[in-house]
C-alpha cells in the first residue's frame, strides 16, 4: 500500500462538532495523498467520530504536546501536518503545502496562516483575527530565517520531528509548547512561512483570549530568560516596547493630561500599521475601539510577563 505523503495529526479534547467540520473540509481537499490521525486527549464529552480518521484514545487529558507526540508515533507519512481541531482547511491548502516540499527538497518545516475573515459579526473575534493577520502579514520581521511553528497550521518532516524528540511534554496547556519547539527547530533549520497555506479559525470572546495572553506571556518569559532573544513574529522587540507604551498610557491617566497626550501619541506610533489596517478593513469606529481594547490586552500581557519575571528571574 502506498505510504501517505502527509500524516495530519489533530489533538482533540471535547471538540464537539468542530472535528467533524475539519475532517469534512479535508475531504474536499484537491490533494488526496494523506492520512488523518485524531488523538482523543481524554475527552469527557462524546463527539462525532469522523470515518476518515484513525482515532487514538488517551485515557486521561495530557494536553496537546503529549497528544501530538502520540499521533506522530503512529504516523506513516513523510511529512507531518499539525492542525488544531477547531480549524477548517481550504481545498488548496494541502496542495500548496505539498508543492513547497516537492519544489525544494531542503525544506523541512513550514508554517501557514489563518485568514482574517470571521463568520461572527461580534467585535472581538474580528479584532483578534485582524490582529493576528497583521502580525503575520504586515508587521513580521521579513529578514527572519524562522517563523513561529504555529500548530494551528504547521508542518514538519517526520524524521526531523523525531530527531528533535517532538514537543516538550512538560507543557500541559496549549500555551508555549509550539514556541519552545520553534526554538529547537530554528537552531538547525529554517521554518518557512507560507501565506498560501491557509486555514479558517473562529476566535473566542475577550476573556478567554485575555487569559491566554496572560498565561502565554507568563510562560514565554521563562523561554526568553534562557535565550535572551525576541522573535520575528508577535513576540518581537517592537511588541515588547508596544506593551510598555500601552501600560504608560494607562499610568499617565493618573499623572498629567500632557503626559497622557504624549503617552497616547507614543503608543499610536508603535501600533500605527495595525491602526491603519483596522481602519482600511473595518472603518474608523472599529479602529478607535480596537485602539482601547488593544491597550487592555497589552496590560494582560504586561501582567503575565511581570509575574513570569518574578517567578523565573
Amino acid at each position: 500500500m502506498k505510504k501517505p505523503f502527509f500524516s495530519i495529526v489533530i489533538p482533540a479534547f471535547n471538540p464537539g462538532d468542530n472535528l467533524k467540520r475539519l475532517v469534512g473540509s479535508l475531504k474536499q481537499s484537491t490533494f488526496k495523498n494523506f492520512e488523518v490521525i485524531v488523538v482523543d486527549d481524554g475527552s469527557t464529552k462524546p463527539f462525532p467520530r469522523p470515518p476518515l480518521a484513525k482515532i487514538i484514545r488517551l485515557t486521561k487529558n495530557h494536553g496537546p504536546a503529549v497528544a501530538r507526540n502520540r499521533g506522530v508515533k503512529v504516523a506513516k507519512g513523510k511529512f507531518i501536518v499539525f492542525l488544531d481541531s477547531d480549524v477548517t482547511v481550504f481545498p488548496d491548502t494541502l496542495k500548496n503545502l505539498a508543492h513547497i516540499y516537492t519544489n525544494d527538497p531542503d525544506i523541512v518545516a513550514v508554517t501557514g496562516v489563518w485568514v482574517k475573515e470571521q463568520q461572527s459579526k461580534a467585535f472581538f473575534p474580528n479584532f483578534k483575527a485582524l490582529r493576528d493577520w497583521s502580525y503575520w502579514i504586515n508587521e513580521r520581521d521579513k529578514s527572519g530565517y524562522y517563523f513561529l511553528f504555529s500548530t494551528r497550521i504547521a508542518s514538519i518532516k517526520k524524521s526531523v520531528f523525531t530527531r528533535l524528540h517532538g514537543f516538550d511534554e512538560k507543557y500541559p496547556a496549549p500555551l508555549v509548547e509550539d514556541i519552545e519547539l520553534t526554538y529547537r527547530i530554528a537552531r538547525r533549520y529554517a521554518i518557512i512561512f507560507a501565506p498560501n497555506v491557509r486555514v479558517r479559525h473562529e476566535f473566542e470572546g475577550f476573556w478567554p483570549i485575555a487569559k491566554k495572553y496572560f498565561l502565554r506571556a507568563y510562560y514565554w518569559t521563562k523561554l526568553y530568560q534562557r535565550r535572551k532573544k525576541f522573535d520575528p513574529v508577535a513576540t518581537t522587540l517592537a511588541e515588547a516596547l508596544t506593551t510598555f507604551s500601552a501600560v504608560f498610557v494607562v499610568l499617565s491617566v493618573f499623572i498629567d493630561p500632557r503626559i497622557f497626550a504624549f503617552a497616547v501619541a507614543f503608543h499610536i506610533f508603535f501600533i500605527r500599521k495595525f491602526l491603519v489596517f483596522m481602519y482600511k478593513e473595518k472603518g474608523l469606529i472599529f479602529a478607535v475601539k480596537g485602539f482601547f481594547v488593544g491597550i487592555v490586552l497589552y496590560c494582560f500581557i504586561f501582567a503575565g510577563a511581570v509575574l513570569g519575571r518574578v517567578r523565573y528571574g
